[in-house]
């Protein structure tokens, strides 16, 4: 899944810094207004990679997100230019900016030359930017043994940012790595019913376990309903037929903080998957699109205000002119 925000050239400048300097460790970046802008360069003071991993200690937070990208060699003017990129996703920051810092990821990567990187790393613990916690890292990776149930979590969250769109009914919505989800034959049915007379809320869930993408409900509500209507325990991807004159499709992605990392991670790299399959195979157009923790905040005024904007230019668009003044 694509967030469909972009490097800025304020980041392609500062990453070109860092990938010449003999001086810089890092680069910190950050999402700002749709885009990955850059943060401070961080220096190298040791003559190693894990002494240096001490810098980043200050500007690492236990509730902010944040891109780290890392000079791996010891020194800096060796012909050894590879580059690590960490996304340090705590698990007390915004759940719309795991979300969002999970599903641009890739992105990130991507454009700044994926040629560059010799490693994508994702952490959720400051501890894990240490050298202490770097060592257990190589440790883990150099090793053959099996790993442990938060280690293979990790690892199918990071197997989950590659899925791709398939597009078929009954077939893999998406794959990437081990994990493939899949969409249940009925989802489409139910997708389709929106656009006639009947129910106005299909609610989709998936299910970690056997990675399927499942019909929770097809149901009707009003505007007013929606944040009793959509199930809170667990995460959600709703799509909502809006009683205006055009009968918009909203689509509304609810993730609580207590979902776990897996789910989380998950629900944000298959976002736009879901909503493909709801256009190609429901043949729903997607006119809003709604991310929230909990149902709480799908209130009947964040509905409106989704369509307030629109109402506004429209009135705009047909306001009678003024009279020319004289001359």
């Amino acid at each position: 899944m694509q967030s469909g925000i972009s490097a800025s050239e304020e980041l392609r400048s500062a990453f070109q810094t860092l990938a010449t300097s003999t001086v810089q460790r890092g680069l910190l970046a950050t999402i700002s207004k749709e885009s990955i802008i850059p943060g401070p360069l961080i220096p190298s003071t040791s003559p190693s990679f894990l002494s240096d991993l001490s810098n980043l200690s200050p500007h690492i937070k236990s509730n902010e997100a944040l891109y780290i990208l890392l000079r791996r060699a010891d020194d800096l003017s060796s012909v050894d230019k590879s580059l690590v990129a960490v996304t340090y996703v705590p698990n007390s920051a915004p759940v719309r900016q795991k979300m969002l810092f999970a599903s641009t990821r890739l992105t990130l990567v991507r454009e700044l030359g994926g040629e560059h990187f010799s490693e994508s790393v994702l952490c959720t613990e400051a501890d894990e930017l240490s050298a202490s916690g770097w060592e257990k890292h190589l440790a883990h990776t150099a090793s053959d043994n099996p790993l442990t149930e938060e280690e293979q979590t990790l690892q199918d969250v990071k197997e989950a940012e590659a899925l791709e769109s398939r597009g078929t009914r009954g077939q893999g919505l998406a794959q990437g790595g081990r994990i493939a989800v899949r969409a249940d034959e009925n989802i489409a049915e139910a997708l389709r019913g929106l656009n006639g007379g009947g129910d106005n809320l299909v609610q989709l869930r998936i299910d970690a376990g056997s990675e399927t993408l499942q019909l929770v409900s097809s149901a009707t509500t009003s505007a007013a309903g929606l944040k009793s209507a959509i199930e809170g325990y667990e995460p959600r991807f709703s799509f909502y037929r809006h009683d205006d004159p055009a009968s918009s499709i909203v689509f509304i992605s609810t993730c609580p903080s207590g979902a776990k990392i897996k789910e989380r991670m998950l629900y944000a790299a298959s976002r736009g998957n879901v909503i493909s399959l709801a256009q190609q195979e429901g043949g729903l157009k997607v006119e809003k699109k709604i991310e929230a923790t909990n149902p709480d905040e799908v209130t009947e005024q964040v509905i409106a205000d989704e369509f307030k904007t629109e109402a506004v230019e429209e009135k705009k668009g047909f306001a009678k002119p003024k009279r020319p003044g004289r001359r």
